[in-house]
């Protein structure tokens, strides 16, 4: 269901809305408005909107968080809106370009298995996933046991028990139980916790606002608050993540201040991790979300699914894997397609280039391009080696790489612009080094 990512680009007509449910009607106002201080008018709107984009059948408890879908609909709690669907649609990019092998963007036979830590009354998150991608498949936990039979109702409601299972988990347990969920791996875990550290942080965030909230708050303290804050939380996740590695692919957690980004980097990058990537969820032009995910292996996401942070400090963010170029406009795409493609068929390393895209995908197991591996491998008798029929089991870089014409700076001109974008590997070093040596066989022509 690729259109759910164009569902909420525009605000929401409230009085078409209407003339779909009726049950959303009784909540207008007589000029078209919705009181959105009214508990009942916020759990409707999800409610009805759930229903109606994505066919699913939800029934919200009173005395729970009513978490908003789209961007720019609903403002529960005045600092702790949830983005569902942003943080879904993210998760789908950064699985999707962190696929590996010669598959580049979503694969609709690829399943895909996460973990939802803390699924909530609804179970908001599964059901999404599940609703706009028909292979993926979700484990929830809860420590609440309401949250456990309404969600799981929920789950009931919408004929997905085979997709997804919600659990109860132990408040003093680990937060990825996989042995209890039986599962050996899972490609994702993701989190929405509690942003406080206590019940007065929350009351003083509140009083600290400097107009009345946007819109009513139905949450428990059990969703709001955690020893810690989230910062503790995630930093939980962290150390277990140091014991299961790549066990899962991506450890996730949304979270609702800018400044815990700063701390929870600083941590990983304390733990020698170097494939993370950090975001941010704008809630239309009231509140803004961020999150952070981590791998502890070498699947690179692309960069704009990375890097997703405007103005953050480059210490904060991942080693960039994107490196653009533009070839002087005397060298056409079919001169440089000619001269990368025979070049890089030239090396003893995995090849594949698709003529219709004019992209290639390659993957080495070592350095094979450099003048120092030339010569190393002519001094041992290996100059000319066969290219490689299959990716390397060890892969020290994977790239993908594509040519194409841009508008050049004068008009009815167009160049040739490379993209080559890491796929693969954890030396920045030897990134670099196949950049420049693309770059310097280009422009020599």
């Amino acid at each position: 269901m690729e259109s759910a990512r164009s569902l909420y680009k525009n605000d929401i007509d409230f009085a078409a809305l209407a003339l779909q449910s009726r049950d959303f009607a009784k909540h207008l106002t007589p000029n078209g408005q919705l009181n959105f201080t009214d508990p009942a008018a916020v759990r409707q709107l999800t409610t009805t909107l759930l229903e109606q984009d994505f066919h699913l059948k939800v029934e919200i408890p009173e005395n729970r968080l009513c978490p908003p879908v789209p961007n720019r609909c609903v403002v529960p709690n005045d600092g702790l809106d949830l983005t569902q669907l942003n943080y879904i649609l993210w998760l789908q990019d950064l699985i999707d370009s962190s696929a590996g092998g010669l598959h580049d963007g979503y694969d609709q036979d690829r399943g895909v298995v996460g973990l939802d830590i803390g699924t909530g009354c609804i179970g908001i998150y599964p059901l999404l996933g599940c609703a706009t991608r028909p292979r993926w498949n979700f484990v929830a936990t809860d420590i609440d046991s309401n949250n456990i039979r309404t969600s799981q109702h929920n789950v009931a409601l919408n004929n997905l028990e085979s997709r997804i299972r919600i659990v109860d988990s132990d408040p003093d347990g680990p937060l990825f139980p996989l042995e209890k969920l039986g599962c050996q791996n899972l490609d994702f875990t993701m989190c929405n916790p509690p942003f406080y550290s206590s019940s007065y942080e929350l009351n003083q965030s509140a009083e600290q606002k400097e107009r009345d909230p946007f819109s009513a708050c139905t949450g428990a303290e059990v969703e709001m608050v955690t020893s810690g804050g989230e910062v503790a939380f995630v930093k939980k996740m962290i150390d277990e993540s140091l014991q299961l590695r790549d066990r899962i692919q991506w450890y996730t957690s949304m979270l609702g201040k800018l400044s815990s980004i700063n701390v929870l980097v600083e941590t990983l990058l304390k733990h020698e991790n170097h494939n993370f990537a950090v975001t941010e969820f704008e809630q239309g032009s009231k509140t803004k979300r961020w999150a952070v995910a981590w791998s502890w292996g070498d699947r690179r996401p692309a960069m704009n699914v990375a890097r997703g942070i405007p103005g953050c400090p480059k210490s904060h963010l991942p080693f960039p894997s994107d490196y653009t170029f533009t070839l002087s406009p005397d060298i056409s795409i079919d001169t440089a397609t000619a001269t990368i493609n025979a070049e890089l068929n030239s090396l003893p390393w995995f090849w594949c280039w698709d003529q219709s895209r004019s992209a290639g995908t390659g993957f080495a197991a070592e350095n094979v391009w450099s003048r120092f591996a030339r010569r190393k491998m002519k001094l041992a008798g290996e100059e000319g080696a066969a290219k490689l029929k299959v990716i390397p089991a060890q892969v020290a870089l994977g790239v993908r790489l594509q040519i194409r014409l841009v508008r050049g700076q004068k008009p009815d001109e167009k160049e040739v612009k490379i993209l080559v974008r890491w796929a693969q590997g954890t030396d920045t070093v030897l990134f670099e080094s196949f950049c420049g040596m693309v770059k310097r066989k280009l422009e020599s022509k």
